[in-house]
């Protein structure tokens, strides 16, 4: 078989003891080309376990993936604006196989005074167990205990809360809010509980009583401000959004996570898009490294291109072959780069702290500790951009080493 028709696996072994030629310059454009693969890999997965983190906390903050109210709630978020608890009829259509968990709340605005201090806080009246179905975790509850029934008649608050009011648990604080005939409603509850919440903030928002108190309290016996639902999985919510918009049909707004909440759905979109900005940026940076090495293995070996082309290899088998160089560098490279990945993040899956940035990170609404997540498609993400891009990238040194006259290259010293 003549030299300009070689097969794949004597070109492969040519190509391979190329790249080897320059041991120090191979090894360092190796160890350039792990490390950012490792920087896009493991950045990439702090930001997607923030932006998870970041919606996954607003989820719980709202709660409930799917939400109905009555249409203006939402602009006036008042007593007046209320809807009917589910009926028999109702609650046996929300349960289904796409939901793992709903409840109704009663949610107005209130004040809670203590004997020194008073804060303006949501009072929410809820049923205990729908709200651990809906994601309220009880291990939250670092003082006294939640709510145990519907017709409770204690307070459950924030730690931030509690320390603003300068109480304590077993203390008595009056609530005061409106009912629907404008007039004020009050009551004394004793604090039995105290919950710590992932951002700081939700401690001093928002207080839990019973459903069938607060509705006693505000004077709306059976109706509700919202009903909260939830499914399997925040990204895929399409199912639960159709199911409960069939059984609450016109008359009532039912809305999904990212309508409530648009700048959270409107993070989740632009993650993938950032992501794929973020791996392009690092790998340009490296791409000019790259270019360089093949460059220079090029131009020292130009006699030598030029007796092959002598010899009759063709030029498209020259080009072929510098671009299979660097296909091997590329996958030594990457594969390096993912090991070291892999091996970096496995161990922080449990949680990076970083209160130290605290409050920083609760002005973006992020917690104080940081889960990275590693995604597949993060991984293909970055491979397939690195391999894509390093062949473009390689394409001019291949093509100028193709293009030298056999006669001039073999006259090069």
């Amino acid at each position: 078989m003549s030299s300009s028709h070689l097969p794949f696996g004597a070109m492969s072994r040519l190509a391979w003891r190329n790249l080897w030629r320059n041991h120090r310059r191979t090894a360092i454009m190796l160890l350039a080309i792990a490390v950012g693969v490792w920087a896009m890999i493991f950045m990439t997965a702090l930001m997607r376990g923030m932006v998870d983190q970041m919606i996954e906390d607003g989820i719980d903050a709202l709660p409930g993936q799917v939400q109905v109210h009555h249409p203006a709630f939402r602009d006036d978020p008042s007593i007046d604006h209320r809807i009917p608890q589910p009926d028999a009829g109702k609650a046996r259509g929300l349960q289904s196989p796409e939901v793992s968990g709903w409840t109704s709340r009663l949610r107005v605005p209130a004040m809670i005074s203590s004997e020194r201090n008073n804060r303006g806080v949501t009072l929410l009246g809820v049923d205990p167990q729908g709200e651990i179905a809906l994601g309220f975790d009880p291990h939250s509850i670092i003082e006294g205990r939640f709510l145990e029934s519907v017709d409770d008649n204690g307070l459950v608050v924030g730690a931030k809360l509690l320390e603003r009011l300068e109480t304590r648990l077993g203390k008595r604080v009056v609530v005061m809010s409106q009912d629907p005939e404008n007039n004020i409603a009050d009551r004394g509850f004793r604090i039995v509980g105290v919950y710590k919440a992932k951002l700081s903030s939700l401690e001093e928002a928002f207080i839990y009583g019973g459903l069938t108190t607060i509705q006693a309290l505000l004077e709306v016996p059976g109706e509700v401000s919202e009903i909260a639902v939830t499914g399997h999985d925040y990204r895929d919510i399409d199912a639960v959004y159709r199911l409960v918009s069939g059984v609450y049909g016109e008359g009532f707004e039912t809305l999904p996570w990212m309508e409530l909440e648009t700048y959270l759905g409107m993070m989740l979109k632009m993650m993938d898009g950032f992501v794929l900005v973020w791996i392009i940026v690092i790998f340009l940076a490296l791409s000019f490294g790259l270019a360089n090495t093949l460059m220079m293995a090029v131009f020292e070996r130009i006699r030598e291109i030029g007796l092959m082309q002598a010899l009759g290899m063709k030029p498209s088998a020259i080009l072929y072959q510098i671009l299979l160089e660097s296909l091997m560098l590329l996958t030594l490279g990457l594969l390096a780069g993912n090991v070291l990945a892999v091996a970096s993040i496995l161990p922080v899956q449990d949680g990076i702290d970083v209160s130290a940035v605290a409050e920083g990170m609760e002005m973006m609404g992020a917690s104080s500790v940081l889960y990275p997540a590693l995604k597949l498609k993060d991984l293909l993400m970055a491979n397939t951009v690195v391999i894509v891009l390093g062949i473009l990238t390689s394409l001019l040194p291949a093509w100028r080493a193709s293009q030298y006259r056999p006669v001039e290259a073999i006259a090069k010293i």
